[in-house]
């Protein structure tokens, strides 16, 4: 197996991976690629649970992102541990972004796509906001962030971006031979999915489905992809 990786999964919250990019993620490690993730928030109000503290709640939430990515053969998980529903387009948020890239150094990042029309929670749109700007050209940029020379992590330039969620994706990826392995990540996620009923599981594979339309292939993800030029 290489010890390259091959993709970067930026999270808004745990468990929007396993929703936007899972069956992908399986696929990849399958085949011996290298995925790590890094989930932003602690997601630490995603309940309707009044017994829940949020610091209970965002330790649930952690194991819980744990254990989905070990599922999917995932190499590592860094969690950035920004508050839930407080993710701003800031200084910091970026330069922890840009150290992570320029620390594991992936061809692809993927993240969510900021740019859906009306309803999109707000840390989806800054996360993918800040991912892209994090991507190019703060990565790239040995003067953007000079304190990360001083830590070793010197640019890096990311090759591929994949954006979930777009309302208008140009690539589909075949996930029909990973959707149970998607399915069982996502049913690590108990305090927000709950058991993975007949019901769900459905409603995921018409998703899939209907993301596969005009492919060769039955079931897919969909991302808006973007080839980095420099």
């Amino acid at each position: 197996m290489s010890n390259e990786i091959y993709l970067m999964v930026v999270s808004p919250h745990p468990d929007d991976c396993e929703f936007g990019i899972a069956g992908t993620v399986a696929r990849l490690t399958g085949e011996g690629k290298q995925v790590v993730y890094v989930i932003c928030t602690n997601g630490d109000k995603g309940t309707s649970d009044r017994s829940l503290t949020p610091e209970k709640l965002a330790e649930i939430r952690e194991k819980e992102q744990l254990a989905a990515a070990k599922v999917l053969g995932v190499k590592e998980t860094v969690f950035l541990r920004f508050p839930d529903q407080g993710l701003e387009d800031c200084h910091e948020f970026r330069r922890d972004l840009v150290r992570q890239i320029r620390q594991f150094k992936p061809f692809v990042v993927a993240t969510a796509d900021p740019y859906r029309k009306y309803m999109w929670h707000r840390d989806h749109r800054i996360a993918g906001i800040v991912t892209a700007d994090a991507v190019f050209p703060y990565s790239r940029d040995h003067l953007a962030y000079p304190e990360l020379l001083d830590e070793g992590l010197e640019p890096h330039k990311v090759r591929e971006m994949w954006f979930w969620g777009a309302e208008e994706p140009n690539h589909r990826l075949d996930i029909t031979d990973t959707i149970d392995t998607k399915l069982a990540a996502l049913g690590c996620h108990k305090s927000q999915v709950g058991e993975i009923r007949p019901e769900m599981r459905e409603r995921m594979m018409s998703f899939a489905k209907m993301n596969a339309k005009g492919e060769k292939f039955e079931l897919a993800e969909a991302f808006f992809r973007i080839e980095m030029r420099y």
